[in-house]
């Protein structure tokens, strides 16, 4: 990019600020889905289990975006892969707008949103963590870099589904306005990304196969182990059973403002989730290092709830089921990225914390296959196992939290 396109327009502008548009329209096209499954069951006469497959298919898009691109961004820097994955997003986006009626166009386009998504995760939140430290910034807090691309991602969640639940319940073309108006934004935010500025130095890059760089000797790092890997997949485990599992427990009693009540859930989940995030790091040192473990204590604690409000079919109580949840996403999305930069080494970082969100990302699986498992098991039931199962991980991190801390 020119010297030009970054000066003087540009020069008060701090440096971490500029790929955040588009790591947030990336987070924005991962998730504008959500808010459409009863609408996609309605227009698209798809059954629950194929419309929650469908929010749960951009994995496939996204854990390629977080290893592969993680990889070669440590290698031909950040800039231009975050680039390539805002095109990816716009390709999944017109795939999108244009596959009501065909199941598999919608799940190509899936995948090419959580490739984007996987690209702003991993290079996205390595690159806004690195513009956040010298000598890019001088006097950013040290968990400056995890609190910046976590609250970025996740108002990019939330405000994407908000303004695609209102485009679906009051505008035009309600399964392909919303597509077009994110195709067209994240096209504007290229503009600001072109200035920004490139933080992997040429001399830090890494040489030689780039298929090598796959490998992430921070993997098997006891701390990551014992403490990130049991808790990562709770992270958006809980986030899909608050927008995705509640509204269908109380489909019947909501009739056509199902769209409305699955909006305004995904909205406030995310939205707790964002005000949560700042007040990490001062829980963090308040706990010990704990975070983590209080993220987790609330998830067990909305996962019980859920099976209230399932057993009730109560839309009041799936509210309250949204503030627990997303309280617990926001506490966990931060306290794991803290500890993985506490982990990596300046080498692996993009590489680790690709890791860390390919777990993060494997909970949203989670709604297909309680969906899957409605013809025979009630949501009641599952949710029950599910609280159970969180209880147990709860329990596993908090032990081996206090041989690492």
């Amino acid at each position: 990019m020119s010297e030009a396109i970054d000066a003087p327009r540009w020069a008060a502008v701090p440096g971490w600020v500029r790929p955040a548009p588009t790591v947030f329209l990336l987070a924005w096209g991962g998730n504008h889905f959500t808010p459409l499954l009863h609408l996609y069951e309605s227009a698209g006469h798809y059954d629950a289990w194929q419309a929650n497959l469908l929010l749960g298919l951009y994995v496939g898009g996204l854990v390629p975006g977080l290893l592969v691109a993680s990889a070669l961004s440590d290698r031909y820097g950040r800039k231009p892969l975050l680039a390539v994955g805002a095109l990816l997003a716009m390709v999944g986006s017109a795939l999108l707008a244009s596959g009501l009626h065909d199941f598999w166009l919608l799940g190509a386009g899936r995948a090419f949103a959580g490739a984007g998504v996987g690209i702003a995760m991993s290079v996205g939140t390595s690159w806004m963590k690195e513009l956040s430290s010298p000598p890019f910034e001088q006097g950013a807090g040290t968990t400056a870099g995890a609190r910046r691309p976590a609250l970025t991602l996740t108002l990019g969640f939330g405000i994407g589904a908000a303004v695609t639940g209102v485009l679906a319940q009051w505008g035009p073309a309600p399964t392909a306005t919303p597509y077009l108006v994110h195709l067209v934004l994240t096209a504007l935010a290229l503009g600001l990304l072109a200035t920004a500025p490139e933080s992997l130095r040429p001399e830090s890059r890494a040489t030689g196969a780039w298929w090598r760089d796959l490998r992430i000797p921070s993997v098997g790092h006891r701390r990551f182990v014992a403490v990130v890997l049991p808790a990562a997949p709770w992270v958006f485990a809980a986030a899909g059973v608050a927008y995705a599992i509640m509204p269908a427990i109380a489909q019947q009693r909501l009739g056509d403002w199902t769209t409305s009540y699955a909006t305004g859930l995904t909205v406030l989940t995310l939205g707790t989730g964002a005000l949560v995030q700042n007040l990490v790091p001062r829980l963090d040192r308040r706990t010990n290092g704990r975070a983590l473990v209080v993220g987790l204590a609330l998830m067990t604690a909305g996962m019980a709830l859920a099976v209230v409000a399932a057993a009730a079919g109560n839309p009041a109580v799936a509210l309250g089921v949204a503030v627990l949840l997303g309280a617990a996403y926001g506490i966990c999305l931060v306290a794991g990225l803290i500890q993985v930069q506490a982990i990596a080494t300046a080498q692996d970082l993009a590489g680790l914390t690709g890791v860390y969100c390919s777990l993060t990302y494997a909970g949203f699986l989670l709604p297909a296959l309680l969906a899957g498992l409605l013809p025979v098991v009630p949501y009641t039931a599952t949710l029950a196992v599910v609280a159970t199962l969180c209880l147990g991980c709860l329990a596993l991190v908090a032990r081996a939290q206090r041989r690492t801390t």
